[in-house]
């Protein structure tokens, strides 16, 4: 009876189907728990047939291992991914609750020293040398992950380092619903149209937008009510254009002071994961966590610090210089502030400055960078350097927004060879901040859906731009349009790779500080 039950809840969770792309338009957080316990328990037999056949090759190390690290990747990226857009108490609770059975799966997975021992048999083989590029770099990767997952650790620390693991993951995920919670918690009601001086018509129309959803509903562009908030539109726009001071260094503190005190303060939780960190990096016999965070880049710790000391020297003079101009630009323009430049006027002054010394302002741009002319220069940019159309798609994959938009990219033969999610604006109440590219799925032979192609890698980028105002498309500032250029650098990197190994196709197995190089040619 109770099997049937269970068996009744898998078939008829949409998590646990085979599918193309994520269903993300029928996931709900009833679902959660009893999907990541069957796939959880599914993944823990197929890891025990693994360490029980294993031998130092491809097809009796590397694939089976592929199928359960993508597996698992997979199903999870794409609950965290609904959390991270469509946020909501149900669904942190449901996430909640496995987490911990998900990372001892991690941890057990990672420590595996029958895998740890057949990835340093292959690179200790007489066959190392003839191995591709692809697949060595996937065993280094195998050997150094083992290692700083506490392959090699005794079993007391060993012990200790597991629950080190399960700790810090917990804080992190506290830390980031704190900071979201925090960030709506902020809310400015103006019925004072003096107390806005300054905004521009944009800024004007958001914060109008917003005040109709909190339920003003007469609110007006004109007439306000307006409600400021802490999300990137509203705040930025307070920062460079309102006049009134005292407006700007009340939603300045509030934002650098986001989660720092009462049911939401993340102070303890920050110094509680210092600690975790160095006694993880001190198991593993480095001497703090940043030497643990570079073991895995292609810099150093060393490297690192001269490169930072370096920029400070570099800088610090040009800086100082800057400061002096806007202090006189400022007193020339007779503010009361003039000679006391508080971190809240500068942006203001700033803005101010530019304005006059180059004839540039911002929101006089904006016209010109609606997100379609955006999107569609960014397309053809694309089809010049790489040879890909990029078409929009539509229908064709489950979205989690109605603003959500998906395109197929196809090669100069019209055949696809990638898709991927763009969800461009800012949602205060349920969405994260800033701005990211992931991988939904990687390119693999392995995981080829007919067994003779690859499997097409599919990726998402989430930005928190403007919305739309009304019956007008999102206009978008000059550095709006700069964060969606960096972030399809990213899904450029996903989706373009022609590696048909899987563990290090597209953004997965390459090192961090290599990430952001597609990413900074593409802003740049």
């Amino acid at each position: 009876m109770a099997a049937s039950v269970l068996t009744d809840v898998v078939e008829a969770n949409p998590i646990l189907e085979q599918f193309v792309f994520p269903p993300y338009d029928v996931i709900e957080p009833k679902h959660v728990r009893p999907a990541i316990r069957t796939l959880l328990d599914k993944l823990e037999r197929d890891l025990e047939e693994l360490e029980r056949t294993v031998e130092p090759s491809w097809p009796k190390l590397v694939e089976p291992l592929e199928k359960i690290v993508d597996r698992l990747d997979v199903v999870w990226g794409m609950i965290n991914h609904l959390k991270t857009v469509k946020d909501n108490a149900e669904l942190r609770s449901a996430i909640e609750d496995v987490q911990a059975e998900k990372v001892k799966f991690e941890v057990r997975l990672g420590q595996s020293k029958p895998i740890y021992n057949a990835f340093k048999a292959i690179k200790e083989s007489p066959d190392w040398k003839t191995l591709s590029d692809a697949r060595r770099r996937i065993v280094e990767n195998q050997i150094t992950e083992a290692v700083l997952s506490g392959v090699s650790l005794e079993d007391d620390k060993r012990e200790q380092f597991n629950k080190i693991e399960q700790e810090l993951k917990r804080l992190s995920e506290k830390l980031g619903d704190n900071v979201l919670d925090a960030t709506k918690k902020f809310e400015k009601l103006i019925t004072d149209k003096k107390e806005i001086e300054g905004l521009p018509a944009t800024a004007l129309g958001l914060a109008a937008q917003t005040a109709v959803s909190k339920g003003h509903e007469n609110a007006t562009a004109e007439n306000g009510p307006w409600v400021i908030t802490l999300d990137a539109p509203s705040y930025i726009a307070v920062m460079q254009h309102a006049r009134n001071r005292s407006l700007r260094e009340e939603v300045y503190r509030a934002r650098i002071t986001l989660a720092s005190s009462g049911d939401l303060d993340n102070t303890v939780l920050m110094e509680q994961m210092l600690k975790l960190r160095l006694e993880k990096a001190r198991l593993l016999n480095y001497n703090n966590f940043a030497e643990v965070s570079m073991a895995t880049k292609m810099a150093t710790l060393d490297k690192a610090e001269e490169l930072l000391e370096k920029l400070h020297r570099a800088s610090w003079d040009a800086a100082v210089q800057d400061l002096e101009d806007l202090k006189k630009f400022s007193k020339d323009q007779g503010a009361l502030e003039a000679d006391d430049l508080k971190n809240w006027d500068i942006r203001f002054w700033s803005e101010r400055l530019c304005e006059s010394k180059y004839d540039i302002n911002e929101e006089e741009l904006r016209p010109y960078f609606s997100l379609p002319n955006v999107m569609n220069g960014l397309f053809d940019l694309a089809k010049t350097l790489f040879g890909v159309e990029i078409e929009p798609a539509d229908g064709l994959a489950p979205v989690w927004d109605k603003d959500v938009k998906f395109f197929r990219v196809k090669d100069s033969s019209g055949s696809p060879v990638a898709y991927f999610y763009f969800d461009p604006y800012s949602r205060p109440s349920e969405k994260m901040q800033s701005a990211w590219t992931r991988g939904v799925v990687s390119r693999s032979r392995v995981l080829s859906p007919d067994g003779t192609s690859s499997r097409l890698p599919v990726a998402l980028m989430v930005c928190n731009q403007t919305p739309p105002v009304g019956s007008k498309p999102s206009l978008m500032t000059f550095s709006e349009v700069g964060i969606v250029f960096h972030e399809f650098g990213h899904a450029l990197q996903h989706m373009l790779t022609k590696e048909d190994e899987g563990l290090v196709s597209g953004l997965r197995g390459i090192e961090v500080d290599a990430i952001e190089l597609p990413s900074q040619f593409m802003e740049n």
